[in-house]
């Protein structure tokens, strides 16, 4: 209805009628009852002429009118919104246990865990027989919390009838007298483990603030060398050689060796050696192919194929080196077959070697190319960039030693050989010659400004291989070298640090007390409340260590519960591996390749495209494939729609029994209203499921 009214307001006070409904205002009819409470509107201004005509006079001379609402209409907005949020929260939980049921029904058990010997399956049974008995407990307490059971004034046990009161007696006299003051010794030890494991990360961080206020790094010990940038004159260019170790690396081999011949060194003093230990022979003759494009450029390169891949990566380099050639280098560089360095690496790591005698290994960084690809490539990047930042960087700059990463990294070839060469005893044979190397008087630099690209384990049980061998390889290595670092003539300093600080806290107690705490201890507490662990273990401590964790990536901190949950969950295989290390059990010797993806940013292959294109008219544009640059491939697989190859997706024993294990004790706490203690228990195993059922990492179908 339009209609124009005016009129003068000279009164104080007017009063007006205004009737709500749900869908909006309404101006009250004449002869209809008045239902509503009225507003009363106070003008203190000059009269004014009010014009209705305008249907957007509501909404114009009263702006704020749409703000104004009544309880009760406001009370109905957020029931609807309340409704609204349920329903996508039901759908929400309905998918994902669609989901969950799908990968259950048509996942298979990691074939991994089936190969599996009988040391490795004691840990799941152990696990399973742990949590039949505690959904037993469960039950039982549930009986009794709903009962109001109270045996405390009870004496004489035959005053009890019924069989479940009898047993729930004999539990609660078994558990004063004889599994809380275990568990509570447990725990105690645990809890000085964790804080001395805490102390020591503390300590560590507060060198790196220091280093990154001083300003502190590496210098060189003549300076900067004007010569180094004139590649023309190669006499003052020490020889290099050039390894990139790989086995069947079909999706990076073309990246690695191009960056590797790309390198701004004098062609005549530098050597390439591409390693390969391929068992296919697709592959073997791609790579053969690479090699040979890039020998026809000038560059200095040779293909090694072992037929036997005895040693695994140290059997390899071991071969390398015993080439009569490598006589005549006094470097060696190593990338494995993800790493792509820019091309002044050598220029930025080479010249700390001279007028330092003494030095026998410079380490760069690793940066990744898909650091955000999911949730479990952003995870790794904080653990990893705390590592070089914080570990390596404090352990380079304060003692000279630190371990190497087995790539990215320069020896002086003197070192290696005085240090015994590669050795084939371990799966972490960069950690056994850096130990070997330490104890033989070399030092160590670390460079966080020279960085080289790689990338990160995709999917879950990739990553879970790769952390099993790291930890596994330690403690096998520790076994082997611990008579060498007694009887060696290195200083107590060096070798308390190498026993206790290396091998034992960072490599052996942290696995330990973070499985043990965590995912045992805490479960039992809350079917033995004496035991109780407080508030400070179980949130705030791990809250802060996680917190000094993210620092080295800041753009990581909305990850940091996630994180702080991740890391308890890979406790199982870490603590599992430690095992294996650490009694020399058969899956230590395990040494499974990385899975590699051959990910590269559009940005790095526009680079590349762009530095072609600045080529002299004259000179041969250089390539990553034997016809076309990684530009053209770039936009060839954008035009060509690569198939997706179909996968299973796995599911993981030991992690779903723990989720169970987890999920039945935030139930028990849920019961004694432990607050924190609950929402600890409930999300961690939350946790343990999602990695159980494999929904971490890449997207599998």
């Amino acid at each position: 209805m339009n209609c124009s009214i005016k009129t003068h307001c000279s009164i104080p006070q007017v009063l007006i009628w205004v009737t709500f409904d749900f869908l909006g205002d309404s101006i009250p009819m004449p002869g209809k009852e008045m239902t509503t409470n009225p507003v009363v509107v106070t003008i203190e201004n000059p009269p004014v002429e009010i014009d209705f005509s305008n249907s957007n006079t509501n909404s114009s001379f009263f702006p704020d009118k749409q703000k104004a609402s009544s309880p009760k209409q406001f009370t109905w907005v957020l029931v609807i919104k309340a409704y609204r949020a349920l329903y996508y929260l039901a759908l929400g939980m309905k998918a994902t246990l669609l989901s969950a049921k799908k990968r259950i029904l048509l996942s298979e058990v990691n074939q991994e865990e089936e190969e599996e010997a009988r040391t490795r399956g004691k840990l799941y049974r152990f696990l399973r027989a742990f949590l039949a008995i505690s959904m037993v407990a469960l039950v039982i307490e549930i009986v009794a919390h709903y009962k109001k059971w109270n045996l405390g004034l009870i004496h004489n046990p035959w005053e009890i009838m019924g069989l479940v009161q009898w047993s729930y007696m004999a539990w609660l006299s078994f558990r004063v007298d004889y599994a809380a003051p275990t568990l509570i010794m447990l725990s105690n030890l645990c809890i000085v483990l964790f804080m001395v494991q805490s102390i020591d990360r503390v300590v560590q961080c507060i060198g790196c603030f220091w280093i990154k206020c001083k300003g502190l790094k590496p210098e060189l010990v003549g300076g900067e060398e004007e010569e180094a940038s004139d590649v023309e004159d190669g006499s003052r260019f020490p020889m290099v050689l050039v390894q990139i170790p790989m086995c069947n690396e079909g999706e990076v081999y073309d990246q690695s060796i191009g960056a590797a011949c790309e390198l701004d060194w004098p062609r005549d003093r530098f050597l390439v050696q591409v390693l390969d230990d391929s068992d296919d022979e697709n592959i073997q003759n791609l790579i053969r192919n690479e090699v040979w494009s890039w020998k026809q450029r000038g560059v200095n390169i040779i293909y090694r194929h072992r037929f036997l891949r005895t040693g695994y990566k140290a059997g390899n380099l071991k071969s390398a080196m015993a080439c009569d050639y490598v006589k005549d280098y006094e470097f060696v560089t190593i990338f494995d077959a993800d790493f792509q360095p820019s091309p002044d690496f050598l220029k930025r790591t080479v010249p700390h070697f001279k007028g330092n005698p003494e030095l026998g290994l410079v380490q760069a960084r690793w940066i990744f190319v898909n650091k955000d690809e999911n949730l479990l490539t952003r995870l790794q990047n904080i653990n990893l960039c705390f590592h070089f930042e914080v570990e390596q960087q404090v352990n380079g700059m304060y003692l000279n030693f630190f371990g190497f990463n087995g790539t990215a990294g320069v020896w002086r070839i003197k070192a290696l050989e005085d240090s015994g060469g590669w050795l084939e005893r371990t799966t972490v044979e960069d950690m056994d010659i850096a130990v070997r190397a330490h104890l033989n008087g070399w030092k160590f630099i670390f460079l966080n400004d020279v960085r080289a690209l790689c990338e990160l384990p995709e999917s879950y049980m990739a990553y879970k291989k790769q952390q099993h061998r790291w930890h596994s390889g330690p403690m096998q290595l520790f076994r082997l070298c611990l008579p060498d670092i007694l009887h060696s003539k290195i200083s107590m300093g060096k070798k308390f640090n190498l026993i206790f600080l290396f091998f034992l806290l960072r490599k052996l107690v942290l696995p330990f007390y973070s499985f043990t705490l965590f995912c045992v201890i805490l479960p039992l507490t809350m079917f033995i409340p004496e035991a109780e662990l407080p508030l400070w273990v179980v949130c705030y401590v791990p809250i802060f260590m996680s917190f000094l964790n993210i620092l080295p990536s800041p753009k990581s901190f909305p990850f940091l519960i996630p994180y702080l949950l991740f890391e308890n969950t890979m406790s199982v295989t870490k603590f599992n591996a430690m095992v294996s290390g650490l009694f020399q059990l058969g899956s230590s010797y395990e040494w499974v390749v990385t899975k590699k993806t051959g990910r590269a940013s559009e940005s790095d292959l526009v680079a590349l495209g762009e530095r072609e294109s600045m080529n002299s008219s004259g000179q041969e544009k250089l390539t990553r494939r034997l016809s076309e640059s990684g530009l053209e491939m770039l936009r060839k697989e954008k035009e060509e729609p690569v198939p997706v190859a179909k996968k299973k997706n796995m599911i993981y024993r030991k992690e779903l029994a723990l989720a169970l294990l987890l999920l039945t004790a935030a139930g028990r706490s849920l019961l004694s209203a432990h607050g924190m203690h609950f929402y600890f228990l409930l999300f961690q195993g939350l946790a343990f499921l999602a990695v159980g059922l494999d929904l971490i990492g890449e997207q599998i179908n």
